[in-house]
């Protein structure tokens, strides 16, 4: 009886460390994609911002200069959007 009780506690020891193993494996998983997203999202954001200062010349200009120009022309920009540039699409 003592024999099998220890086999079912070495049993359970050892699911434990299976489950612990497994639960770091997902959080390393979870961890890898949003570092991932975040990397894609920092990208983005350098491109557009290069292509800001690109076409507005707005290298020279602070970040509150930056954003009071596109504010200016924000409400036209976002009237004659063409339709393939609207929302519904998927980013890229």
């Amino acid at each position: 009886m003592t024999n099998q009780y220890e086999k079912l506690v070495e049993q359970q020891n050892r699911l434990k460390q299976k489950v612990a193993r497994e639960d770091f494996k997902l959080r390393q998983a979870k961890y890898y994609e949003n570092r991932q997203a975040r990397k894609a999202r920092s990208r983005r954001l350098i491109q557009k911002g290069a292509l800001l200062e690109k076409y507005f010349q707005a290298d020279n200009l602070s970040v509150a200069q930056t954003e009071e120009l596109l504010k200016i022309f924000a409400d036209y920009v976002n009237e004659h959007k063409p339709d393939n540039l609207k929302n519904d699409q998927p980013n890229n």
